[in-house]
């Protein structure tokens, strides 16, 4: 059997998505508005698939052939009686339910890749001998003989997403290094082309100078479109030497649907701006054009307080091995009023509370933007993963000036990070029951946070295509220098494009960093209804969950390549550190030996210390990321933030060693069982489905009743279309 890193155990856990109250209280209208955003989500987040891995769209194909004709039950009988005994079969469920909850087979917290935990040749019996494959003999064959092999090997390169060597992706055909993909960068800020919805492929003449394709994703193709801002982009380029072709139409059947969808949807709009909205998405994904997104996100903006809160396009680039191109995700969702309060209450102490993060007044920005901040009830969020809380759009220049939504997914917090006594790791027993009873709340604040006034605070020093500096040369003194501000962002440069492998991690870093901080801060307490002995418990709890999540962290760091798999939990580890760093026994981390006899570990954060250890290291750090970040400082953020990403086996922790243990004792991520929803004459039904592996399963087979084979043709044909550009570096 497959080492336990790469697998999905039998007993993960799985939850269900409740949003039944949410959409009950819905118009008809609405209804109808959440379906054709859930449809057109749903359809898009199949490219998803495309983006991940080579095998991961003929994977898929394969698993909705064999659930189409037979349901989970009816395949397990054909299982146990080819020999899978039920242990195997629930391990092919579970590898399923995986595939399709993470939108191929590599984790989408992680980019580890997982494999069946069972054996090939079983699994090939019980595929072959399908009702699936006696319908359709050939193709099931056909798709087996295509993605089998690379459905179970742990080649070395396989294992994770990455470029070149260090990984797979595709993003970047096989023979693209970073350098490669730095050259890219380079040239699409030249041409004020964003890299968000593109790929690039590169080929190599007969005279060994390389021609590059950078493709943006788009209904249309080479076909002839005058009223386009995007025609003009549409040539051939010669770039420091290197020859640029830049082409559109990837994705083009997927965005298709998308759409029509859209289309449908814009019928029952509640008002002008989300018929602006989902007009300029429209031609976003009709012509490639980020532009058209970005007007698309302007209106979205100003659509203050929707009862229907959506978003959707290609949005967050921590999959990108260099940063810059964004998965496609597409959300749909109610509000929760009761916790939606409680943010509006937060946003209202916002310019206040900016006030008491630890930069000078000239490092933020010129006027707070007061952004919508509701909690949501999620009904669909199709994509590779499910996050607590977003914070978007995430185009720099609109952040900037126009502003930002906060959503905090409130469904998706009751059931992803809910935790069972037995199963807490590396706490102090007095710690567990305390842990327990407030890490939800705790969890609550630090979204809220983390979201509002982590991701929406921070000034960008930028220089204009005119020349033009957003900030006084003359009196703003960099605070950690004392001098005049030495650099800043030019035309076309963005944080993601600048600081690239490490942008996503070291901004997750810093607004997490900026929850600890401010969670401190009374009124914040008091705007979530905690106030003495309750509110001192959520502080604890909250960065004691910190600590530990800076523990755990080490399953997504892999030591042959001496990087991180996921930006979230890397930015955790570097709290982790410099709250070590900070002394004076606040945080201790110490190897113990736990009562089965196995290697154990134990944190344990001094809650007396917090304020008066813990608070003045997270001043003096916190700082640091944003004036490096404000002034595009890329060598001395590199330098500060991988120093402290760095791991090593440096005593007292020894963090290599302790690595091993948290592999031993890891949880896996729990599964999300989403519901669908069905147009039944002029009324939307919700369809719910069990919290089980065989639930998700029967979700997804029901999610493209009318259209499912032709959606799988579609997919293999533009895996087919690609393949030859997959073959890593020689």
């Amino acid at each position: 059997m497959a080492d336990t890193q790469y697998i999905l155990p039998n007993d993960i856990g799985v939850s269900s998505l409740d949003c039944r109250e949410a959409f009950r209280l819905l118009s008809s209208t609405e209804r109808l508005y959440a379906h054709y955003l859930s449809r057109a989500a749903w359809y898009g987040g199949l490219a998803v698939l495309l983006q991940t891995s080579p095998e991961a769209p003929y994977i898929y194909a394969l698993l909705s052939r064999l659930f189409r004709a037979q349901d989970p039950d009816q395949l397990r009988q054909h299982a146990l009686a080819e020999g899978l005994t039920e242990e195997e079969y629930q391990a092919f469920l579970v590898y399923a339910a995986g595939v399709y909850s993470n939108m191929g087979n590599y984790k989408s917290f992680g980019d580890t890749k997982f494999v069946p935990n069972l054996p090939k040749e079983k699994l090939e019996r019980v595929i072959l001998g399908s009702e699936a494959a006696q319908q359709h003999p050939e193709e099931v064959r056909g798709l087996w003989q295509t993605c089998g092999e690379l459905m179970f090997s742990l080649e070395s390169r396989l294992r994770h997403l990455g470029l070149g060597k260090e990984g797979i992706t595709t993003y970047f055909s096989g023979n693209c290094t970073m350098e490669d993909a730095k050259l890219a960068q380079d040239f699409l800020d030249s041409q004020n082309l964003s890299a968000y919805n593109t790929r690039l492929f590169k080929e190599v003449g007969q005279d060994g100078k390389p021609s590059y394709e950078v493709r943006l994703a788009s209904v249309l193709g080479t076909e002839p479109n005058l009223d386009s801002e995007m025609t003009s982009k549409l040539k051939s380029y010669e770039f420091q030497g290197s020859h640029f072709r830049v082409t559109r139409g990837d994705y083009a059947p997927i965005l298709q649907k998308v759409v029509e969808h859209l289309e449908k949807a814009k019928a029952y709009a509640a008002n002008s701006h989300q018929e602006q909205m989902l007009a300029q998405y429209i031609e976003s994904f009709t012509q490639g054009s980020i532009e058209a997104h970005k007007k698309g996100s302007r209106f979205w903006i100003q659509d203050k307080g929707p009862i229907v809160e959506s978003y959707i396009g290609f949005i967050e680039s921590y999959r990108d091995p260099f940063g810059s191109r964004g998965e496609f995700e597409g959300f749909v969702a109610m509000v929760n009023k009761a916790m939606s309060a409680k943010f509006e209450w937060l946003v209202a102490s916002a310019e206040q509370l900016l006030k008491e993060l630890p930069w000078p007044p000239a490092f933020e920005k010129d006027k707070f933007l007061t952004p919508d901040f509701t909690s949501l009830d999620v009904l669909t969020f199709a994509g590779s993963g499910i996050p607590a809380g977003i914070n978007i759009p995430n185009y720099d220049d609109l952040r900037q000036t126009e502003g930002f939504k906060n959503v905090s997914l409130g469904n998706v917090l009751a059931v992803a990070y809910a935790t069972q006594r037995e199963k807490l790791t590396f706490l102090e027993e007095e710690d567990k029951d305390l842990y327990i009873r407030w890490k939800g709340p705790s969890f609550d604040v630090q979204v809220g946070l983390h979201e509002l006034l982590g991701h929406g605070s921070g000034k960008l020093f930028v220089q204009d295509e005119k020349g033009a500096f957003n900030f006084d040369q003359e009196t703003v003194i960099n605070p950690e220098t004392g001098e005049q501000i030495q650099s800043w962002y030019r035309s076309g440069e963005t944080w993601d494009s600048k600081f690239s492998t490490i942008a996503s991690s070291y901004e997750e870093c810093r607004a997490e960093s900026v929850g600890l901080y401010l969670c401190l801060h009374p009124r914040v307490l008091e705007i979530f209804g905690f106030e003495g002995a309750d509110a001192e418990d959520v502080v604890y709890v909250n960065w004691l969950n910190m600590v530990r999540a800076g523990l755990l962290a080490l399953e997504f760091y892999t030591p042959e390549a001496s990087s991180w798999r996921q930006a979230h939990m890397q930015a955790r580890f570097v709290i982790l550190r410099v709250l070590l760093e900070a002394g004076e026994g606040l945080v201790t981390v110490t190897p113990t030996t736990g009562s089965d006899g196995r290697p154990d570990a134990r944190v344990r954060l001094d809650r007396d210390k917090i304020r008066t250890v813990g608070k003045p290291a997270l001043e003096r750090f916190l700082r640091r990321l944003q004036v490096l970040k404000s002034t595009g400082d890329v060598a001395g953020g590199r330098a500060l933030y991988e120093g402290y990403a760095a791991v090593t086996d440096a005593p007292p922790e020894c963090f290599l060693s302790l690595r091993d243990t948290v592999l031993l004792r890891k949880e896996a991520r729990k599964l999300i069982v989403q519901p669908n929803t069905r147009l039944e004459g002029s009324e939307v039904q919700l369809l719910e489905y069990e919290a089980s592996a065989a639930g998700l399963i029967r979700s997804f087979s029901e999610r493209f009743l009318e259209d499912g084979p032709e959606l799988e043709k579609i997919l293999t044909q533009l895996a087919t279309a690609d393949a030859q550009c997959w073959k890593g570096p020689q």
